[in-house]
């Protein structure tokens, strides 16, 4: 345990940033799931929203962010590919 009062309370508020963080990650992680099984612009366009703000709020690096960006993209360009060649 912390001695300093300082320390302690540093600890407190690591302790909420880390709950809050998990949360939003979780969030993240779900509509990722989501997205997969439709691929569709309207669920790209909400990861994008959920990446940015994470990304602003420092809880994932810029260059993931924009790693998962350009992956997510792609997966849209390729089912919207796909179907043009079959129809």
């Amino acid at each position: 345990m912390p001695v300093i009062k300082s320390a302690a309370k540093a600890l407190r508020q690591t302790k909420k940033r880390t709950l809050r963080n998990k949360g939003k990650v979780s969030s993240l992680k779900a509509e990722v799931k989501k997205f997969k099984k439709q691929k569709n612009p309207q669920s790209l366009a909400k990861i994008y929203s959920l990446v940015d703000k994470m990304t602003k709020t420092h809880v994932i690096h810029k260059n993931k962010s924009k790693r998962l960006k350009s992956r997510f993209a792609l997966m849209v360009a390729k089912k919207s590919s796909s179907k043009k060649k079959t129809s």
